[in-house]
């Protein structure tokens, strides 16, 4: 459905009527033709549900002067979903394959004062999916980059894994061999953030039972699969119970598993001991007993109590 609305764009920016001339606004199915400042504007897509979409995504496809896409004919299918026509725009490739021949074009366009939309297949460009070069690229030519946050598959992971969320880090892909795989965990086995990796169905099975060996069978994990999509399920648990739980399924579908923190350190006596030595040979006891009370998570008054009898 198409209609016009008059006035000023809540943002401030002045509206851009057909024909490229400031004036009232043209909505096409729900998204408004806006007059996009000159650049590279990053736009998140749906990772399942189309209707996850922003409104502001929806705007910056109606309105930008050249479209990107990592998959055009997936980009070309949303925009239809959404009632947002092409007009005759140019729509160019940009995938893992091409995007140093297809980034020098699109810095053109942005060079000459064109907006450029860029959408990866799904999600967030950048993350996990093609458009870092292109980025990087108009960074270093000056050009303004602009984002349009939404649909993430790992913010949403995060969200119903049931494991905090407070510190994280997003590790990608594992190495696909075996060797490679098991230095990328053994790697991340210590980190101290809840950690969030992208994993084919086919080789998920593996996977955990490789995280079992590496990070320990009790370490808690989710398995979140199709997220947003008809068939969502996410499986939670130890690390040994997903195993067993995952040893003959044929999985399908898109995978995101997300690990518990490695546990605080635990120090016995010996370890202690040695540590506030080490420390009291360039620090007062009170500064040494609280560097190493902090380290190991003990009770400073009593850190401070070893402290003083090793200083004797």
């Amino acid at each position: 459905m198409t209609g016009e609305t008059t006035g000023p764009a809540e943002d401030g920016v002045q509206p851009l009527a057909a024909g490229g001339i400031p004036a009232s606004t043209v909505q096409h199915g729900g998204a408004i033709r806006k007059m996009l400042p000159a650049g590279l504007h990053l736009v998140a897509t749906p990772i399942g549900a189309a209707r996850d979409i922003t409104l502001r995504a929806l705007d910056i496809l109606a309105s930008a002067d050249v479209l990107a896409a990592e998959d055009t004919r997936t980009l070309r299918h949303l925009m239809e979903i959404h009632g947002i026509p092409l007009n005759g725009r140019p729509m160019v490739p940009c995938h893992d394959h091409n995007e140093r021949e297809a980034t020098p074009r699109l810095l053109r366009a942005i060079a000459e004062g064109k907006s450029v939309a860029y959408a990866s297949e799904a999600g967030t460009p950048l993350v996990s999916d093609p458009g870092f070069q292109l980025a990087r690229a108009a960074i270093a030519e000056g050009a303004t980059v602009l984002a349009a946050p939404g649909p993430s598959a790992v913010l949403c992971a995060l969200t119903v894994a049931g494991l905090p969320s407070d510190r994280f880090l997003f590790a990608g892909f594992p190495p696909n061999t075996q060797a490679a795989r098991r230095r990328f965990l053994e790697d991340l086995r210590d980190v101290p953030a809840t950690l969030v990796l992208y994993e084919s169905p086919k080789r998920v099975n593996h996977t955990l039972e490789e995280l079992s060996r590496v990070f320990g069978a009790v370490r808690y994990a989710a398995v979140c699969r199709e997220l947003t999509k008809r068939f969502e399920e996410v499986t939670r648990g130890t690390l040994a119970d997903l195993v067993a739980q995952f040893a003959d399924r044929d999985v399908k579908g898109e995978i995101v598993l997300v690990i518990d923190r490695a546990p605080d350190a635990v120090a016995d006596a010996e370890t202690v001991d040695a540590a506030l030595d080490r420390a009291l040979q360039t620090m007062s006891v009170k500064d040494a007993a609280a560097m190493v009370a902090e380290a190991y998570g003990l009770a400073k008054r009593d850190v401070y109590q070893l402290a003083l009898k090793r200083s004797d």
